[in-house]
């Protein structure tokens, strides 16, 4: 996939541990930038919220049920994710992380990072895909509503709920 701004060639491929410090870092920063966006001037970025980051992407590398993707322009990586089947829920997969580098915002890493993940998903049998994406996060809600996701009809947030459930069919491809 290029980037529209320049030109540059997009790869998706396998995350790696060498590729812990990168993720962990652009995960920090996008978790900066959407919590910056409702609590202006809150200090998120900061050495606890990078080492928070560091110590969950480190497990998630480390783990063989939990697959990894990066997204990597320049021999930068620019975005990551990572789902975990539900063993409780035959079929269905969870997406439980999805970032970008905010840099990279609106140049097609997320899109790219998705799409990689259905092929996936698709690939090991899962027809349903579940999600749960911060309520007040508007950019990422929009981003995953303009992919289809749609809110889960079996988890209805609370009243005072911090997250939304999504949900995605996933067709086989016969079906598409």
């Amino acid at each position: 996939m290029l980037d529209a701004r320049d030109g540059t060639a997009l790869q998706v491929r396998a995350a790696a541990p060498a590729d812990l410090e990168a993720i962990a870092r652009l995960h920090a920063a996008a978790h900066a930038a959407y919590h910056h966006s409702r609590f202006p001037g809150a200090p998120f970025d900061t050495p606890a919220e990078h080492a928070r980051r560091h110590a969950d992407w480190s497990r998630v590398l480390g783990r063989d049920d939990t697959p990894a993707l990066c997204a990597v322009r320049r021999d930068t990586v620019v975005g990551a994710a990572a789902c975990r089947h539900r063993a409780d829920r035959p079929g269905t997969v969870e997406l439980h992380q999805l970032h970008v580098d905010p840099g990279h915002w609106g140049t097609g890493v997320g899109r790219a990072l998705h799409a990689a993940c259905l092929h996936a998903w698709r690939a090991a049998g899962s027809t349903r895909a579940v999600l749960d994406v911060l309520w007040h996060n508007h950019r990422a809600r929009a981003f995953y509503t303009g992919l289809g996701w749609q809110p889960d009809p079996g988890r209805r947030p609370a009243p005072d709920a911090t997250h939304l459930s999504l949900v995605l069919a996933l067709p086989p491809p016969a079906a598409r």
